[in-house]
């Protein structure tokens, strides 16, 4: 009987290949102000929240676990790459390296999972209004939210579950800012088709299902939209959902084609192109998430803008 052997005992994370060693600590400042921005920016709105008993309800429940989630994805990503520029410390253990890929993929399919729960949220609303407040609670949001959080381990669990069945004995250079499944499944031994394929179906059925029916939700709500007799409430629902959508898009159509680039032919990408489209959709929805979803929002305004006075 063959048995799985490790020869890597740790991984190197390179981060961007083409970047100089003069402009590492520049990087590193960049990174450490977009890492302590994305959280504060967060967990203010957490604070808020939790103080503002006007704002607890389901939609604000919805934002708060994204707003939890981003925390979480910037937190386990950032830290590592920052210390791989600040002080050029790029070794990641090899369990350690396996935990941060499972997080990874973890807060990214939950990300997917609120975003359908968001879609849901706006269809009712929209489409059903007499209906919606006794449909979507403040207890109905927050079983969905924690059963999206619990579901969420199902879809990188099952990549983990095959990747200890392998086993690394080549390079131990990740080319890319964090551990990943594309990433490692390109160190590994062996024959490694079936793995791709295993992660790839995976990641495009957590991506392509809640897509799926954001894309019926928004199609179902611009018909409803159509017919509303106010202007004023076109208006302000219009804008909400394309500001939802431009986040959506965002998340989703960069992903498919990271993921897709490998199985499509003639759709290669490079390996500084791979890593730019990655950072950026996985760091620039966090950062701008408390804007979008948070301080546009009415109720907030106006706890923003009262809060001041009754200081005076």
């Amino acid at each position: 009987m063959l048995e799985n052997y490790t020869e890597v005992s740790a991984f190197l994370i390179v981060g961007f290949p083409g970047l100089q060693l003069e402009h590492f600590h520049t990087v590193a400042w960049f990174l450490f102000i977009l890492y302590v921005t994305t959280v504060v920016g967060n967990l203010v709105l957490v604070v808020m929240f939790a103080l503002e008993h006007s704002l607890q309800k389901p939609m604000y429940i919805i934002m708060v676990s994204l707003v939890l989630s981003d925390v979480g994805f910037t937190t386990v990503a950032l830290p590592k790459l920052i210390a791989r520029y600040w002080w050029n410390d790029a070794s990641i253990g090899f369990y350690t390296c396996h935990f941060q890929r499972h997080m990874i993929h973890y807060f990214g399919s939950l990300n997917s999972l609120i975003m359908l729960t968001m879609a849901m949220d706006r269809y009712l609303a929209v489409c059903f209004p007499l209906r919606y407040p006794m449909l979507m609670t403040a207890p109905t949001m927050t079983i969905l939210t924690v059963f999206s959080w619990l579901v969420a381990h199902v879809f990188p669990g099952v990549t983990s579950i095959n990747f200890t069945q392998i086993s690394f004995c080549g390079s131990n250079e990740i080319i890319q800012a964090f551990c990943d499944t594309l990433s490692l499944t390109a160190l590994a031994c062996g024959d490694k088709r079936y793995l791709s394929g295993a992660s790839y179906a995976t990641a495009m059925f957590i991506l392509l299902v809640p897509l799926g029916f954001v894309i019926f939700s928004y199609f179902c709500i611009i018909i409803s939209v159509f017919h509303m007799t106010s202007g004023q409430g076109r208006r302000k629902t219009l804008s909400t959902c394309a500001t939802q959508g431009c986040i959506i898009s965002i998340y989703y159509i960069p992903r498919f084609f990271v993921y897709s680039a490998p199985h499509i032919p003639n759709m290669q990408m490079t390996s500084d192109s791979r890593i730019a489209t990655t950072f950026f959709y996985s760091f620039f929805p966090p950062l701008i998430n408390p804007f979008v979803y948070c301080l546009r929002t009415k109720e907030i305004k106006k706890t923003h803008n009262t809060a001041p006075l009754t200081q005076r």
